[in-house]
C-alpha cells in the first residue's frame, strides 16, 4: 500500500469562515435594521419633546443615522461589493448619533436609541474590515 492520502481540511475550514462571514453579515443587518427603526422612533420622541431635544443638530445626526443603517441594510442584502464602505461610513454616523444622544442620557427613549447606536457600531465595524468578493 503506497499510504493514504490525507484527509483535505480546507474545503471545512472555509465553510467555517464563511458561516462566521454570513452570521457575521446577518447580524449586522439585524443591527442596522433595529438602529434605523429605533432612530426613526427617538427622532418623533425628540420633535414632541421640543427644545433641545429638537434642535436641528441632533434631529439631523439621528436622520444620517437612520438613512445611512437602511443603507447599509440594503448593500449587505443584495451583496454589494461596497458594502464594507458603507458600514464604515454607516459606523461613523451611528456613533455621532450615540454621542448626540447621550447628551440626554436621563431620558430612556434617548438611552435605547445610544444602546442600539453602539450595537451597530460594533457590527458595521466588523464588517467594514471585511472584503467580499
Amino acid at each position: 500500500m503506497i499510504g493514504k492520502a490525507k484527509p483535505m481540511t480546507h474545503h471545512h475550514e472555509a465553510d467555517t469562515i464563511h458561516t462566521g462571514i454570513k452570521q457575521a453579515m446577518h447580524d449586522c443587518i439585524h443591527n442596522c435594521t433595529d438602529c434605523h427603526d429605533v432612530c426613526l422612533q427617538t427622532i418623533q420622541h425628540c420633535l414632541h419633546r421640543g427644545g433641545t431635544h429638537a434642535e436641528a443638530k441632533h434631529i439631523g445626526a439621528m436622520m444620517d443615522c437612520a438613512e445611512l443603517c437602511h443603507l447599509c441594510a440594503d448593500f449587505m442584502l443584495r451583496g454589494s461589493a461596497l458594502h464594507s464602505e458603507t458600514c464604515g461610513v454607516c459606523a461613523r454616523a451611528c456613533e455621532a448619533c450615540a454621542k448626540s444622544c447621550a447628551l440626554f442620557h436621563d431620558d430612556p427613549v434617548m438611552q435605547r436609541c445610544i444602546d442600539t447606536c453602539n450595537a451597530c457600531v460594533e457590527s458595521c465595524k466588523q464588517m467594514s474590515a471585511m472584503k467580499m468578493n
